[in-house]
């Protein structure tokens, strides 16, 4: 997979963003399944307090890969994520909000920015696009949770605006990675969705394989590479891992493969401090 490299540390596997890497400037993963503690349908490394999961378990996850990253629990910030977008600019003192329950998460809102080293940005996904950003030359970092409603609310440039208008990103100096979500040869979507793309992509045929009548086969990740593009961003900068969370379950949580009931990869993203 180009761009992107598995990592294993401290009982651990996650992914890293080679360009993000290069940097120097960021500690950063995409985590998968395996390794952990939680049982049964979130069995392996869940990240998600949200699912019906064990908390106690929850809270060993967290605290394996913050370590592993070079931070602890309390430096996490979470949000409470509703397919929408809403991005919020954070600060030190949010450090510790959604760490170690559900309830302390900064409500209603799916990407979050910061310019402060060592506060540890995280957003939740089992199927949902990941959207990773970094600014190296203002040193600003962002991460986006993008369903299909987050992707035709176009969120991923929502989260490029908000960097741009809270500490001066340049979109041509920014560093994407798009991580592994449900890929277009599993996700199936009937014809609400496929009229909503229609109308805020103008490009929205290449986005589409037809399936069944009715029906056709949505390439999130390449939707949010094009709004990425729209945003700004130089092409040659924006990284896509072809993997997909439906197809991959040995690595992955799957909210569609499972039918429902299953935990969460993290997205996490820290300047380093």
């Amino acid at each position: 997979m180009t761009g992107f490299t598995f990592r294993q540390k401290d009982g651990v596997c996650y992914l890293t963003i080679d360009s993000f890497s290069r940097t120097g400037l960021v500690a950063h993963a995409f985590t998968t399944r395996c390794g952990g503690v939680s049982e049964g349908p979130y069995a392996g490394l869940n990240m998600s307090f949200r699912v019906g999961d064990r908390p106690e378990n929850v809270l060993i996850n967290r605290l394996s890969i913050c370590r592993a990253l070079g931070a602890e629990p309390a430096d996490l910030v979470a949000a409470a994520q509703v397919h929408g977008d809403a991005v919020a600019p954070v600060t030190a003192e949010h450090r510790g909000k959604g760490a170690a329950e559900a309830e302390s998460a900064l409500p209603a809102t799916d990407a979050l920015i910061t310019n402060e080293p060592g506060v540890l940005l995280s957003s939740y996904h089992a199927d949902c696009v990941p959207v990773f950003l970094l600014d190296p030359v203002q040193k600003v970092i962002g991460v986006a949770h993008a369903g299909w409603k987050g992707t035709a609310l176009k969120i991923a440039a929502r989260t490029v605006e908000a960097m741009q208008q809270s500490f001066g990103t340049r979109p041509r100096d920014c560093l994407a990675g798009i991580g592994p979500a449900i890929g277009p040869c599993c996700y199936e979507v009937d014809e609400p969705v496929f009229s909503r793309f229609q109308s805020v992509f103008p490009d929205w045929p290449a986005l589409f394989t037809p399936a069944a009548p009715g029906h056709w086969y949505l390439n999130l990740r390449e939707a949010n590479r094009r709004t990425l593009l729209e945003a700004g961003l130089q092409e040659e900068r924006i990284t896509v891992a072809n993997l997909c969370t439906s197809c991959r379950q040995d690595l992955f949580f799957s909210h569609r493969a499972s039918g429902g009931r299953t935990g969460r990869m993290a997205a996490l993203i820290m300047l380093r401090p």
